[in-house]
C-alpha cells in the first residue's frame, strides 16, 4: 500500500508540474481536458480513501457489524486500486504532449480516449460512492 501511495504521489506531482499554464481558455473543454479534470478532481480523494480505510480497518471483527465495515473497506480499496490501475494504463496509452499540450490524436487514440472517458466516469462513481458509504458507516458510530 505504501508503494502505491508513493507511486500515486509521484504521478500526481509529475502531472501537476507538466501542466501548461499558457493554454488558451475555451468555453468548451476537449474530451482529454474533461478526462483529466475528472482525474484531478479525484486525486485529493485518494488521501481520504487512505484515512477511511484505516478507520474502518480498526472496526473490523467477526460480528455482522464488523463485516459491514470490511465490505466498506474492501470497496474503498477497490476504488483506490481502480485509480492506480487507470493512471498507469492511461499513461501507457497517451504521451505527455497528448495529455497536457493538446497534441492531435490519431483516430485509434481518439477511440481509446472515448473508452477512457467512460472508465474515468465509472471510477468517479465508484470512488465517491465508496467514500460516502464509509463516511456514513463511521458517522453512525459517533
Amino acid at each position: 500500500m505504501k508503494t502505491k501511495i508513493a507511486l500515486l504521489l509521484i504521478l500526481s506531482l509529475l502531472i501537476q508540474s507538466c501542466k501548461n499554464e499558457s493554454k488558451e481558455s475555451t468555453t468548451e473543454k476537449t474530451r482529454m481536458e474533461r478526462v483529466i479534470a475528472v482525474h484531478d478532481e479525484l486525486m485529493p480523494k485518494m488521501n481520504d480513501i487512505g484515512k477511511l480505510t484505516t478507520a474502518l480497518e480498526a472496526k473490523i471483527d467477526s460480528t455482522e457489524t464488523g463485516q459491514t465495515y470490511k465490505v466498506a473497506k474492501d470497496s474503498l480499496v477497490a476504488a483506490y486500486d481502480f485509480m492506480m490501475d487507470w493512471m498507469k494504463g492511461f499513461g501507457d496509452k497517451f504521451d505527455s504532449e497528448e495529455i497536457l499540450e493538446g497534441k492531435a490524436l490519431s483516430a485509434e487514440k481518439e477511440a481509446l480516449l472515448i473508452e477512457e472517458e467512460e472508465r474515468v466516469n465509472k471510477m468517479k462513481k465508484m470512488m465517491l460512492g465508496s467514500i460516502a458509504n464509509a463516511e456514513a458507516l463511521l458517522s453512525e458510530d459517533k
